[in-house]
C-alpha cells in the first residue's frame, strides 16, 4: 500500500503572488484542497478571474478544488491620513472623528469609517487598532468626536482595523457591500462563502437567504472573530455548514492568552455539532519572507491538527508572500506529520444520543465498525456529502473515499478532513452494482488491494439526498471479486 496520505486540508489564500499562471498550478500541485478569494482586497472582477483560472487549472489537473469567497463585512478602519501614517506617543490626546466630512487625519485625530462608534463606546473602554498595536483608552464622546489618549508609542497609519477590547460593538455581519459581493460570489459559482465578523445565528440565516436569493448554493463558513460569537458559539455552529477559527481580529478582541483555550473549545464544539472546522491567521506568517517556518509555527499547524481541525489556512503567506509554494509544501509536510502522531480515542459511549436522521445512525453504526473489526478504509456513496460529513466528525483511523456524480459536492468534501472525493455516477445501478464498480475503481487506484476488509454504506434507493440507510462489510478476495456483500 502506498505511504501516508495527508488527511487534514489545505485552504491558501489567492492573490498577487499567486497570479501568475505557473505559481497558481504550482501550488495547486504542492495540495491546496480549497482557494481562498478575499473580497476586503482589490477588484471584484479580480476575484472572478482567479476563480476561472482556478477551475481551468484544477480541470487540466483533475483536481477537485473548492473555492472560497471571504466577505469582508462590517470591518471597522480608520480613514486616512494627509501623511498616510503619523507617530504617536503615550499620553497624547487622539481623537476619532466619526464624521462623513471627516478632513484627512493627522497627529491630533482622524475620521473612521463606522459612525455609529460614539454609540457603542464609554469612557473607560480601551480601542485596539491595527491588530492591538496602537492602543487607545476614551476618555469622553463630545457628540461626533471620541477622545482617547493614546497607552504607547506607535505608529498609524492609513486603514487600520480598529476593534473594541471584550467586544460590544453593535453593527450587523451582513452589509450593504457584502450583499452585492454574495452576488458576485453566485455568479462564480464559489463552493463556500465566508460571513467575517458574525456575532450570531441571525447573521448566518440572513447570509444563507441573500445567498439563495442569488441562486447559490454555497456552504456558509462563520468566522469566528468577536467577542458575541464566542458568547453565542453554540447557536451560531449549528446556523452554520463550516467555522472558522479567524485568530486575528478574535485575539484583538479576546486577548491572546485566552485564544489557545479557546480555539480547542470551537474546534471541538463543530465536531462535535456535525460541522467542518477551519483553523486561520498566521500560521506560518514568516514564510511570507523566509523559505522555511518557524518551529514554533510548526508546532502552531501540528497541535491544530492534532486537536482535529478539518483545515488549516494560509492567508498573506500565499496571498502576497515571497515563497507561496514553498508555504504550501510546508503546510502539507507539517500535517502529515502531526497526523502520524494523532491519538484516535472515540468514546462511543459518550457519542451523541438520540439522532433524528437515518444517516447519522449509519455513520455512528460505520465507524464503531472499522474501529473495532479492522477495515482498511470507509466506502460512502453519497449524493451531496452529506453521509461524508457525518462519517468525518468521527476522526477515522481509516480514510474515507466518498463517490458522488455531482462536482460541488465533491469540492464541498474537499474541506472534509480524512474524506477523499471521488467521481462516480451511480445512475441506473444497483447499490450491489456501485459498490462493486466504485471498488473496483479503488482497486485499480492502488487504493486497496486483495485481503482488504472496507465498510460499505449506500441507501437502497440511489441518486436521493439523505438516503443512507444501509452498510456492509465487504472483503477485496484475490481474484478481484468482492465477498460479504450478500446479494451482490
Amino acid at each position: 500500500m502506498s505511504e501516508h496520505r495527508r488527511r487534514t486540508r489545505i485552504v491558501a489564500t489567492l492573490g498577487p503572488a499567486t497570479d501568475p499562471p505557473e505559481v497558481l498550478e504550482a501550488v495547486l500541485r504542492a495540495g491546496v484542497d480549497v482557494v481562498r478569494l478575499n473580497f476586503s482586497h482589490g477588484d471584484p472582477s479580480a476575484q472572478v478571474q482567479r476563480a476561472e483560472a482556478v477551475r481551468a487549472v484544477a480541470a487540466r489537473l483533475g483536481r477537485e478544488i473548492g473555492i472560497l469567497a471571504d466577505l469582508p463585512g462590517p470591518k471597522i478602519r480608520v480613514e486616512r491620513f494627509a501623511a498616510g501614517k503619523v507617530a504617536l506617543r503615550a499620553g497624547q490626546r487622539f481623537d476619532l472623528l466619526a464624521s462623513a466630512d471627516a478632513p484627512p487625519g493627522d497627529a491630533r485625530q482622524v475620521g473612521v469609517s463606522y459612525l455609529e462608534l460614539t454609540a457603542d463606546v464609554a469612557p473607560g473602554d480601551v480601542l485596539l487598532l491595527d491588530d492591538g498595536l496602537v492602543q487607545l483608552r476614551v476618555e469622553r464622546v463630545e457628540g461626533e468626536r471620541i477622545v482617547t489618549h493614546v497607552l504607547n508609542d506607535c505608529v498609524l497609519a492609513d486603514r487600520k482595523g480598529l476593534n473594541k477590547q471584550g467586544g460590544g460593538l453593535s453593527l450587523g455581519a451582513i452589509t450593504e457591500r457584502d450583499r452585492e459581493l454574495i452576488a458576485v460570489a453566485a455568479r462564480m459559482d464559489a463552493d463556500f462563502i465566508a460571513v467575517s465578523f458574525c456575532r450570531d445565528a441571525a447573521d448566518m440565516h440572513e447570509a444563507r437567504r441573500v445567498a439563495r436569493a442569488h441562486g447559490s448554493h454555497a456552504a456558509l463558513v462563520a468566522k469566528i472573530e468577536r467577542a458575541e460569537a464566542v458568547a453565542n458559539l453554540g447557536e451560531i455552529v449549528d446556523a452554520s455548514d463550516v467555522v472558522m477559527v479567524a485568530r486575528g481580529d478574535l485575539g484583538v478582541e479576546i486577548g491572546d492568552a485566552a485564544l489557545p483555550g479557546l480555539q480547542k473549545k470551537i474546534i471541538r464544539e463543530a465536531v462535535a455539532r456535525d460541522k467542518v472546522v477551519i483553523t486561520a491567521t498566521q500560521m506560518l506568517q514568516s514564510m511570507v519572507d523566509s523559505p522555511i517556518p518557524t518551529r514554533a509555527e510548526v508546532l502552531d499547524v501540528a497541535n491544530a491538527v492534532i486537536d482535529g481541525t478539518d483545515a488549516v489556512m494560509l492567508s498573506q503567506e500565499t496571498a502576497a508572500g515571497r515563497w507561496p509554494v514553498k508555504a504550501v509544501e510546508a503546510m502539507a509536510r507539517i500535517c502529515a506529520g502531526a497526523e502520524t502522531q494523532f491519538v484516535h480515542d472515540t468514546d462511543f459511549e459518550q457519542a451523541k444520543r438520540g439522532l433524528e436522521r437515518a444517516d447519522q445512525a449509519i455513520a455512528m453504526a460505520t465507524m464503531f465498525l472499522s474501529e473495532h473489526i479492522g477495515v482498511r478504509a470507509v466506502v460512502a456513496m453519497t449524493e451531496s456529502g452529506g453521509t461524508a460529513r457525518y462519517l468525518s466528525r468521527y476522526r477515522a483511523s481509516v480514510p474515507i473515499y466518498a463517490f458522488s456524480r455531482h462536482a460541488p459536492a465533491r469540492r464541498r468534501m474537499a474541506l472534509m478532513r480524512d474524506v477523499f472525493a471521488m467521481d462516480y455516477d451511480s445512475r441506473g445501478q444497483t447499490p450491489g452494482e456501485a459498490g462493486r464498480g466504485s471498488i473496483r475503481m479503488l482497486v485499480g487506484a492502488g487504493l486497496l488491494q486483495p485481503g482488504d476488509r472496507v465498510v460499505f454504506t449506500s441507501g437502497e434507493r440511489m441518486e436521493t439526498r439523505g438516503a443512507t440507510n444501509t452498510l456492509r462489510l465487504l472483503e477485496v478476495v484475490p481474484d478481484g471479486r468482492i465477498q460479504g456483500l450478500g446479494e451482490l
